[in-house]
């Protein structure tokens, strides 16, 4: 196994790591929590950057990385959702981008086409992964308000983005 799938099986280990240690009530749960979200966000981009820069794409890293990435951020949503931090409704939109890109990239798999990620995907990655790590912190109502806005429209952004992008797709499909 090369050294990017390696790291896409560490993000993956990592989120129940990162669930146990919000769960432990640890009086710093939380700041170790934020520092192992930061660890497994970096192996996405380290995975990434060495695959394409090496050449070392594989279809276990085609399908293992934007999994775990939903993973990861699915976890941390889902701990914002149960402490109050975030409304459900927004991680709702969030998983039901995600579903919506990925059958667009299913239907256009099945055609031969290939959807690399668009400058808004990858827009939506960044700002979604700074502001859960801002919600990690001790930040008042509005940074919350203003954090949960930017990943909401950063997500409905690039989701729009990829079905205009895309319409001829699914004018056949």
């Amino acid at each position: 196994m090369n050294l990017p799938n390696k790291l896409t099986l560490l993000r993956i280990v990592l989120i129940p790591v990162f669930m146990g240690v919000l769960y432990t009530g640890w009086a710093h749960a939380g700041t170790i929590a934020l520092l192992i979200f930061i660890a497994a966000s970096f192996t996405d981009w380290l995975d990434g950057h060495i695959a394409r820069k090496q050449g070392l794409v594989t279809d276990f890293g085609k399908f293992a990385d934007p999994l775990a990435d939903k993973m990861l951020v699915a976890a941390a949503m889902l701990w914002f959702v149960e402490t109050g931090v975030m409304p459900a409704w927004i991680v709702l939109l969030v998983i039901c981008r995600e579903f919506a890109v990925s059958g667009l990239r299913m239907v256009a798999g099945a055609k031969g086409v290939v959807i690399a990620a668009g400058q808004s995907g990858k827009v939506k990655t960044a700002a979604t992964m700074i502001c859960l790590c801002v919600l990690f912190l001790p930040v008042n109502g509005t940074v919350v308000t203003l954090c949960n806005l930017v990943i909401l429209l950063t997500t409905l952004w690039s989701g729009i983005e990829y079905f205009v992008r895309n319409r001829a797709l699914l004018a056949n499909a």
